[in-house]
């Protein structure tokens, strides 16, 4: 009774100690990525769209060496990376990877350059292993939570049986070490650091010191208390209640979802959603079993479940449709991002999962009380909803690599104005990174009214990469603009840009600037 009231209590303490969360997303540099500077700035300012921990920021010198003596502060939503004062000339790589409030990394590089550019590249990533683990380790919590602990419930409470429960028991065998795995491989991912690692306490330290920690460490509990559910114990009823709201509690933790604004109605309406997950998905293996020995009190188990589990699918789909619209914020983010085409997939197999269900219920149930020799039909109709399960579980732990569509800062176009006393564009680049970008010209006189031009040229070079001058014809737009579309910039560096606006045949007004163009 002791060891009970110790994880109830943890389930309560880790439960409540959540605050606000999100997930991080870079929205400046300074200097920003791509910059070649005349010598080498103090620091280099990392901002993002909320407060974050610096996991590991490494910076690598123009000579291509790994220093060590930058020196990395903290304030508020913003990272300063102190340069050393001995720093070369030629191309520098920042690279940073920080700890989002949901408890998940956020990595990438900034790239400058002191004087000529030199091959200087951001360091290579080595962590596919280490996504594999990460990801088989979630199916394992996934499988512990939902099969394991949902199992448990329902024989205590739906079934009142403990007929089918090796199904169960297995999944928290295997629940249990995948969420210790888990707290140590996200360690391992916040810090950059190999498998190898593990055996020290950084990134133990660090993994408890996120969100996923806790809610890690609820998860066990859960699932710990739902073996102790599986004993023939007076109190194991009330253990098993207990471990069932640990699942909804570890999952609105931390998280994607559960961390999105707003959130007094995500958190509950994930609680909810893991209940309702696991309350189906748990039954499946018991009731297979029983369905199996085809006895008299499966038909009414069956009419029992069925009856309950109605509210339930509707619980299960109300907040799964909350959570989307939530997280995808517009319909083409289902096709257009990582995220949401993880979560069509998932949808897709959610239908299959209910097509199955309204079978059981509509035609094979129905058929059991008139012959038994439908159980094995039925029984087949059930694994089937097992397998389903297992692939909603494989293909929604691939969202721990992808940032949901709420959190994707719109890139800022790039801007440069070029004035004299005669004539001012302004020029905007999108996405004004390496690759294939478009050009929007505003052109104006020099008292910034609109410039009525018969043709514009934009003309780009970059002779250090011996990119001689591209010329392309700009084309007016309805908005009074001209623009220049897919426009190949084959390299980051600065580029020259040159303007040639043709007012009248005898009259042509050429600008003349630099625009620094961040890799991709």
């Amino acid at each position: 009774m002791r060891l009970l009231a110790a994880l109830a209590m943890l389930l309560v303490v880790a439960g409540t100690s959540t605050g606000a969360l999100a997930h991080a997303a870079l929205i400046s540099v300074e200097p920003a990525s791509g910059s070649m500077l005349a010598s080498a700035p103090k620091a280099v300012e990392l901002r993002f769209n909320e407060t974050v921990v610096p996991g590991a920021i490494q910076l690598i010198d123009g000579a291509g060496k790994a220093r060590d003596d930058a020196r990395v502060t903290t304030s508020g939503e913003s990272i300063l990376v102190a340069m050393p004062p001995d720093l070369p000339k030629g191309t520098a790589v920042v690279s940073y990877r920080v700890i989002s409030q949901d408890g998940h990394p956020v990595g990438g590089s900034v790239i400058f350059s002191i004087g000529m550019p030199t091959g200087t590249q951001p360091p290579a990533s080595t962590n596919s292993g280490l996504n594999a683990l990460i990801w088989l380790s979630r199916i394992g919590l996934y499988l512990g939570l939902f099969v394991g602990v949902g199992g448990v419930f329902f024989g205590r409470w739906i079934a009142r049986s403990m007929t089918g429960m090796s199904v169960p028991r297995a999944a928290l065998l295997v629940g249990l070490p995948s969420a210790v795995v888990s707290l140590g491989v996200l360690g391992l991912d916040l810090l950059g650091l190999p498998p190898t690692a593990l055996v020290t306490t950084a990134p133990w330290t660090i993994a408890f010191a996120t969100s996923a920690g806790p809610a890690l460490v609820v998860a066990i509990a859960a699932m710990l208390l739902a073996l102790m559910a599986l004993s023939r114990a007076w109190y194991a009823r009330a253990v098993a209640v207990v471990a069932f709201a640990g699942v909804g509690l570890s999952l609105a933790m931390t998280g994607h979802a559960a961390t999105a604004s707003p959130e007094i109605l995500t958190r509950p309406a994930i609680f909810l959603h893991g209940l309702a997950v696991a309350f189906w998905t748990g039954a499946l293996a018991p009731l297979a079993a029983l369905v199996s020995k085809s006895t008299p009190a499966v038909l009414p188990l069956l009419n029992r479940f069925s009856r309950i589990a109605m509210p339930v699918v509707a619980a299960l789909a109300l907040t799964g449709l909350a959570l989307a619209i939530i997280q995808l914020e517009k319909p083409q983010a289902l096709v257009e991002t990582s995220y949401g085409v993880i979560l069509s997939v998932k949808l897709a197999l959610v239908v299959c999962l209910l097509a199955l269900a309204a079978l059981n219920r509509t035609r094979l149930t129905p058929a059991l009380a008139k012959d038994h020799g439908a159980a094995s039909a039925l029984k087949r109709s059930i694994l089937l909803e097992c397998v389903a399960a297992l692939g909603i579980f494989a293909v929604v732990a691939g969202w721990r690599f992808t940032p949901p569509p709420r959190t994707i800062v719109p890139e800022t176009p790039l801007a440069i104005h070029i004035h004299t006393d005669k004539a001012m564009f302004q020029v905007l680049v999108s996405p004004g990174k390496a690759g294939v970008d478009d050009f929007v010209l505003q052109l104006m006189t020099g008292e910034a009214t609109p410039l009525k031009a018969k043709e514009a040229t934009l003309t780009l070079s970059l002779p250090e990469r011996g990119i001689e001058p591209m010329e392309r014809d700009a084309e007016l737009g309805a908005d009074g603009y001209w623009h220049v579309r897919k426009v190949e910039l084959p390299f980051a560096g600065r580029w020259h840009v040159r303007i040639d606006a043709l007012v009248t045949d005898f009259e042509k007004i050429t600008l003349e600037d630099e625009l620094d163009v961040a890799p991709r």
